[in-house]
C-alpha cells in the first residue's frame, strides 16, 4: 500500500513538473533609446528647427553685443577729451546695456530650451505610445529600453528591436508629414 501510494506520488508529481514546464517563453526584447533619438527623423528635424532658430535669434543678439562692444570700445577713446562728468554718465549706460543684453542672452536660452523640452516631451511620448502599440502588435511581454540612461546592463542583440522600431516610427512620421503637406496644399487651393 505504501509503494503504491509513492508510485501515485511520483508520478502526480512528473505530471505537474510536465506542466509546469509547458508554460510559454516570455517574448522580451530592447530598444537602444539613445540610437533610436539619434536615428529617427523626427528627433533630427526637431533638434535641427531648434538649432536655426537658435542661430538665427543669436545672430541678431550677436549684432547687438558687437554694437556694443565697439560703443565700449569708442568710450574708452572719447573718455579722456569729454571729461569726467561725460565718462561717468557714459560709463553707467554702458554698463545698464550690457546688463541688458545678459538678460536677453539667458531669456533666450531659456525661451529655446523651454520651447524644444516641449516639443521634445511630446515627441518622447508618442514614442513611448508607438513602443507599446508595437509590443501588443508583435506579442511581447516587455520591451526594454537601453542607452544612456537605463538600467539593462546586458542583453544579447538577438533581443535589439531598435532598428524595426526606428523603421516604424521614421515611416509612420512620414505618412503624417505627406498628409499635413496635403491638407496644406488644399488649405492654399481654396485660397
Amino acid at each position: 500500500m505504501k509503494k503504491v501510494l509513492l508510485i501515485i506520488a511520483i508520478s502526480i508529481s512528473v505530471i505537474a513538473c510536465n506542466k509546469t514546464a509547458e508554460v510559454k517563453e516570455v517574448k522580451t526584447a530592447y530598444v537602444d533609446t539613445s540610437e533610436l533619438m539619434k536615428e529617427y527623423t523626427e528627433a533630427k528635424d526637431l533638434e535641427a528647427k531648434y538649432k536655426a532658430q537658435s542661430e538665427e535669434k543669436g545672430r541678431q543678439l550677436e549684432a547687438e553685443i558687437n554694437r556694443f562692444k565697439q560703443d565700449a570700445s569708442n568710450f574708452q577713446s572719447q573718455a579722456q577729451a569729454n571729461g569726467q562728468e561725460w565718462a561717468q554718465k557714459k560709463g553707467a549706460e554702458l554698463q545698464k546695456r550690457e546688463q541688458q543684453l545678459s538678460y536677453a542672452q539667458q531669456a533666450l536660452a531659456q525661451q529655446l530650451q523651454q520651447e524644444s523640452g516641449t516639443e521634445m516631451d511630446s515627441l518622447v511620448s508618442g514614442v513611448k505610445k508607438f513602443i507599446k502599440a508595437y509590443g501588443k502588435e508583435k506579442g511581447y511581454a516587455y520591451i526594454y529600453g537601453t542607452g544612456d540612461a537605463a538600467s539593462i546592463l546586458y542583453a544579447e542583440d538577438k533581443f535589439d528591436i531598435t532598428k524595426d522600431i526606428i523603421k516604424g516610427l521614421n515611416d509612420k512620421y512620414k505618412a503624417t508629414a505627406k498628409t499635413e503637406a496635403k491638407v496644406e496644399d488644399k488649405k492654399e487651393e481654396k485660397k
